[in-house]
């Protein structure tokens, strides 16, 4: 019987924080390596030590300009556009209790793109060059996009508080605010000239490319600090996974760790989205799957759903951007491709329940 007292349950918690650190670390590693592939994957014709070289400083500028200027700030953009978006979606379905929970299938990224929109149409922030259309004042953008998402976020959180919603009311509810800001923003584009309506087109397209240098600052500060208080908050999103009651029991203010969430959720999806456009799904298909290999021990799940996150999303990109090279695929129509099927799954199996 002293197989069962104390020492073998410390061994058994030890056996299983092992697991879940192994499979972080794990992914982790893989996320360094595809990164190092997709350096160097590419129409240009670079060679890893043409890449170590310019890493170094000592590179032509030829190289350092694929390099530094191209694909690394896009392969960061992907990672942290990527950690984001899981990270929020793991959260959402804590706080709302549906599974089915993303900034993209509760309408917030399409509120997003309405508010950025408005943006772009009624206070110019959209432009062309000679030989491309730019977002010439992106922090409008940002603010008008966090704007929009908050408009979902305010109906999604009054379905789940006033009137009790159900998850696949909260996701039908997705589906009616994504039809109408999409109709709202459709009526924008009408009676804009064709430079804002080229902006907005080129916006919405989801590509992780058009991320500057200083845009990734911005993503990467605000994803970090989202990251922070998630993880401040891990143990109360373990304490609302047992219900309502049980949490509120336990000391844990749940309107309140619900609003801030959802706030927090909003601003993540709102800046990410303001600058890489609309990316479907990867708020869904990080979270699930690590679920499926960690648990729902948030300690564990958060950063394990955003290491996925930006993995898939990088493996993404890297995929639509060499697999008809030199034509770049949008990334959001290969997320979308990935995780449409993954939400027909979960959905048919709450109604197969």
């Amino acid at each position: 019987m002293e197989q069962y007292g104390p020492s073998y349950n410390v061994k058994a918690y030890d056996k299983y924080v092992k697991r879940k650190v192994f499979i972080i670390f794990l992914t982790i590693a893989l996320l360094i390596l595809f990164s190092v592939y997709a350096i160097n994957a590419g129409s240009a014709n670079v060679t890893v030590k043409n890449i170590i070289t310019a890493l170094m400083g000592s590179a032509d500028d030829r190289i350092n300009i694929i390099v530094w200027n191209i694909r690394l700030p896009r392969i960061l953009a992907a990672v942290v556009a990527g950690l984001g978006l899981s990270m929020a979606g793991c959260v959402m379905q804590s706080i709302l209790k549906n599974p089915l929970a993303s900034p993209f299938t509760l309408g917030i990224s399409q509120g997003a793109t309405f508010g950025a929109a408005l943006a772009i149409v009624v206070f110019g922030a959209g432009a062309s060059t000679s030989d491309s259309v730019i977002i010439n004042n992106p922090y409008i953008v940002v603010v008008f996009a966090f704007l929009g998402s908050m408009a979902s976020t305010v109906v999604v959180l009054m379905l789940a508080k006033n009137f009790r919603a159900t998850p696949e009311t909260l996701v039908l509810s997705g589906v009616a605010l994504s039809s109408l800001f999409s109709a709202v923003t459709m009526i924008l584009q009408y009676f804009a000239d064709d430079v804002r309506v080229a902006s907005i087109v080129f916006w919405t397209f989801g590509d992780i490319g058009r991320a500057s240098w200083s845009d990734l600052a911005l993503m990467g500060i605000v994803v970090v600090t989202c990251a922070v208080y998630f993880m401040i908050n891990r143990w109360n999103y373990n304490a609302m996974e047992s219900g309502e009651e049980s949490a509120k029991g336990l000391g844990v203010e749940v309107e309140k760790v619900r609003l801030l969430g959802m706030l927090a959720c909003s601003f993540v999806a709102a800046v990410i989205t303001s600058f890489v456009g609309i990316i479907g799904f990867i708020g869904l298909i990080g979270p699930h799957i690590m679920r499926r290999l960690i648990g729902s021990d948030y300690r564990f799940l958060i950063p394990a759903s955003g290491l996925l996150g930006a993995l898939v999303l990088l493996l993404s990109d890297t995929f639509a951007r060499t697999i008809i090279s030199p034509v770049i695929l949008p990334v959001g129509a290969v997320t979308s491709f990935l995780g449409a099927p993954l939400f027909l799954y979960l959905l048919a199996r709450r109604y197969a329940r």
